[in-house]
């Protein structure tokens, strides 16, 4: 069931139009990867949908219903963790998820309930009665993540969780993030294209505020059109020219392992069409010897740069 949609939803600042005409919905217990440049849209898209900001044009639906209609009863059932986590340094972790709660009305045997199942889900016991302020990086984003599924949302929107933490932390939030997506609907925003990999079935690319891509992560990398990249790795003469002249090949770029005397190319070719029998052919007729003939496997980070291509990187 839908639990969010977007129709041709735009956002102007002054002559600056962030989101420009995105249209997309979010089912029930999908946890949803959100990429896109620098200024590409998405704080501006989640800020709209926690109603941080008023679309200028299209509507937002929460559970069928047109989000300015129901804003109250959405914001009860959205959990929010923006980018620069905003903190109380002076207070304890356990006297800031108690504000929470009062900002939640959250009260009683609930109340209890509620932080011991955040506390519990993102791991922060050992550090519950410790300064909010002293706490390691890490901590900080675990506390943020408590804050935000305290009231038990039903959709979690998380813009950049693991910006700034070290390689270690960013696996621990990861496997965090994958667990609340089996009692959550996510919408996951990073720069970190494994963590989409790893964490989001789904996967939705927005650029110059237009949605680019959507569909499953496999899905979209498989289908993209393009360019492949061929290692191969000979010895052998005149071999870059006339690897340079199978059809289909667009670059070879060479190097020379000192060591072996081999050649190592990497050739980029169209995606239409397969080279390697045809430089498999090539090596057999001009007596080469060759040790490795492989198209490598396209990544998620290639499916970005090709849909961004050209984009500025500025915020």
């Amino acid at each position: 069931m839908t639990l969010l949609t977007l129709n041709d939803v735009s956002k102007s600042f002054g002559p600056v139009t962030a989101v420009d005409g995105a249209s997309f919905s979010v089912d029930r217990g999908q946890v949803v990867g959100f990429l896109g440049p620098n200024g590409a849209g998405k704080s501006t898209t989640m800020r709209m949908i926690n109603q941080l900001f008023e679309p200028d044009a299209g509507d937002i639906l929460f559970d069928g219903e047109p989000l300015a209609e129901v804003a109250r009863d959405a914001k009860r059932r959205i959990g929010y963790l923006p980018e620069n986590n905003p903190l109380y340094g002076d207070m304890l972790t356990s006297e800031y998820l108690n504000f929470i709660a009062d900002l939640r009305d959250i009260h009683g045997v609930d109340r209890a309930q509620a932080i011991d199942s955040a506390v519990d889900s993102t791991g922060i016991a050992e550090v519950y009665y410790r300064q909010v302020g002293e706490l390691s990086k890490g901590y900080k984003q675990r506390v943020g993540l408590a804050q935000a599924i305290l009231h038990r949302p039903d959709l979690l929107i998380l813009d950049e969780p693991t910006e700034g933490l070290d390689p270690n932390q960013r696996i621990e939030i990861r496997h965090l993030i994958g667990d609340l997506g089996k009692d959550h609907t996510v919408i996951l925003s990073t720069h970190v294209l494994p963590e989409v990999q790893h964490t989001c079935t789904r996967l939705l690319i927005i650029n110059e505020g237009k949605i680019a891509a959507d569909g499953p992560v496999d899905e979209l990398v498989a289908q993209a059109s393009g360019a492949v990249r061929i290692a191969v790795e000979v010895v052998g003469t005149g071999v870059v020219d006339v690897v340079r002249g199978v059809q289909g090949v667009r670059q070879v770029d060479e190097t020379a392992d000192e060591r072996t005397g081999r050649l190592l190319l990497n050739v980029t070719a169209d995606s239409s069409s397969d080279v390697r029998p045809a430089i498999f052919d090539l090596a057999k007729s001009n007596n080469w010897t060759l040790y490795e003939l492989h198209q490598e496997t396209r990544s998620l980070e290639d499916l970005f740069r090709e849909l961004t291509a050209g984009t500025g990187s500025e915020s």
